[in-house]
């Protein structure tokens, strides 16, 4: 099978984790997410996984070298087809990556309007207990503001809120160019805009239909 190392970027609720999938089912990637990565790690007791542990607890983010070794360690296998999604988060994680020699051949940078993710994350209700979650507008449940299997209240996650969107929306953006503009220094940064990831991914499935027929 042909190798192209991937990363996905995209801001919270842009949809990075539907395209996701569909890449992986059209395109037979492996899909490593760092965050996935890491909670697994951590369940199984790993080296890596008590390392992580101990910063989790003492409140404290896990150090980017931590982070890139779990990363690198899951690139580590044949075929070298992968689709790397949550890592790098900013240019100093990016870094990290090259200093371990792991060369991204395409980045899928994902470009949705604030209006757009306010309206897909401001809609969102869940039920805390279950986790199962809900969209007033294009999932809402059968009693408005009741779980459907329980009949308990669904609440908004304080981040849901729109004045919480907006900062986490300012922070994707301000840890983010650095690291767009480092991959489109090198030529590999693929931007794909708009509302509906249905509109977008036939773009994006071309994209990487093209990318894989090149020598590259």
């Amino acid at each position: 099978m042909k190798s192209l190392r991937a990363l996905i970027l995209g801001p919270p609720g842009g949809g990075k984790g539907t395209l996701s999938k569909r890449l992986v089912r059209d395109f037979d990637f492996f899909h490593v997410s760092a965050g996935d990565a890491l909670r697994r790690e951590v369940a199984e007791g790993t080296r890596l996984g008590r390392e992580s542990e101990a910063f989790i607890n003492d409140g404290f983010l896990v150090p980017d070298d931590v982070v890139t070794k779990l990363v690198v360690g899951q690139l580590a296998r044949p075929g070298d087809r992968w689709l790397l999604d949550g890592f790098p988060r900013n240019i100093a994680q990016a870094r990290e990556l090259d200093r371990n020699g792991v060369d991204i051949d395409l980045v899928l940078n994902l470009e949705i309007p604030e209006a757009e993710i306010l309206a897909r994350l401001g809609g969102r209700r869940v039920h805390v207990a279950s986790g199962r979650s809900y969209h007033v507008d294009w999932n809402p449940p059968e009693v408005e503001g009741l779980d459907d299997e329980t009949g308990e209240p669904l609440v908004t996650r304080p981040d849901d809120t729109a004045d919480a969107i907006r900062t986490r929306l300012e922070r994707y953006d301000d840890l983010t160019q650095a690291l767009v503009d480092h991959y489109e220094s090198r030529g590999v940064l693929a931007t794909f805009q708009g509302t509906e990831s249905d509109v977008i991914y036939p773009s994006m499935k071309a994209h990487v239909a093209d990318m894989l027929a090149r020598d590259i």
